[in-house]
């Protein structure tokens, strides 16, 4: 399968290293992560030990071909303007995939994008951004594909079926949706605290105090998305985001890599997003409100 990864950071290159043993890939990325690839290959450091030399470009318009697959790995704040860029590259046959964090990456892609052509998915692993062309993989997860409308198609078990040949556990969701909402409320719920505190996932669940604010945050986020329409128990997302902060307890959440590097983060699309569609429902999401304001407070 001919892919290219557009936005290719800590999980895109991960992604793109790992697929690259039975695929075409090319990562499109920061100039600085290219360069050191194109010199000394792209090292993958961790729970992966890798090193392989992969085509990389600084910009889309330098890919001559049409992909079969176009994965998004950017952050939610670049999703317009990089899929706008990649339109160009982008033809009647392309798929593209959606794997990134936050609530509104699908409808700014639909604004450029046939719907019928995109799919999206979600992943619980962990990966950090260690120097340009050198990726830590902390913590080993799965992901999940799927159709926006539910449907098992050939082609995203086609796809599923590429990730698991490169060893990326790979499952097809009827309902993707859905499992892009519940990786939201983790991400609320897990996120901004470590932003806020500098602190590793673990310490949320060793501070009785904290672990009882990540139950809270859970249950509101959970609240506006039951309001929305996607039917997700309370108890499922509490126990769900305990699990995640329990396996990637060693990890330092992307919120907080943000922060440390003085960098935007994805706060609007992921609590911000939370907060806005609870007031649509007249849901008063003011945990949510206050971390949106703590985080913008310390970048």
């Amino acid at each position: 399968m001919n892919i290219v990864i557009l936005g290719a950071g800590a999980i895109g290159s991960l992604f793109g290293a790992l697929l690259l043993k039975k695929n075409n890939v090319t990562l499109i990325g920061r100039t600085p992560h290219i360069n050191a690839i194109r010199k000394n290959g792209l090292t993958i450091k961790g729970k992966t030990q890798l090193n392989v030399k992969i085509p990389g470009e600084d910009l889309i318009d330098k890919v001559e071909v049409p992909p079969d697959l176009l994965i998004l790995t950017v952050k939610s704040f670049d999703t317009m303007s990089a899929i706008h860029q990649a339109k160009q590259i982008i033809d009647d046959d392309t798929v593209v995939l959606s794997m990134q964090n936050g609530l509104d990456n699908l409808a700014a892609i639909e604004r450029v994008v046939d719907r019928k052509q995109i799919i999206a998915g979600v992943t619980t692993h962990g990966t950090f951004f260690s120097q340009p062309g050198v990726i830590i993989h902390t913590g080993k997860g799965n992901s999940v594909l799927g159709e926006l409308n539910g449907k098992k198609t050939v082609r995203v078990e086609n796809i599923a079926y590429v990730f698991n040949e490169s060893n990326i556990e790979t499952h097809v969701s009827d309902d993707i949706v859905k499992e892009i909402w519940v990786k939201a409320i983790i991400n609320s719920s897990i996120n901004p605290l470590t932003a806020i505190f500098q602190c590793k996932n673990g310490y949320l669940l060793q501070n009785p105090v904290l672990g009882k604010i990540v139950e809270k945050i859970c249950m509101e986020s959970t609240s506006v998305a039951n309001a929305h329409g996607i039917n997700i128990p309370y108890q499922d997302t509490i126990q769900k985001t305990k699990n995640v902060i329990r396996s990637t307890s060693e990890n330092y959440s992307s919120m907080l890599q943000s922060v440390k590097k003085g960098k935007k983060t994805e706060i609007d699309s992921i609590n911000g997003k939370i907060v806005y569609i609870g007031r649509k429902h007249a849901i008063d999401a003011l945990l949510n409100e206050i971390l949106i304001h703590l985080v913008k407070s310390g970048q």
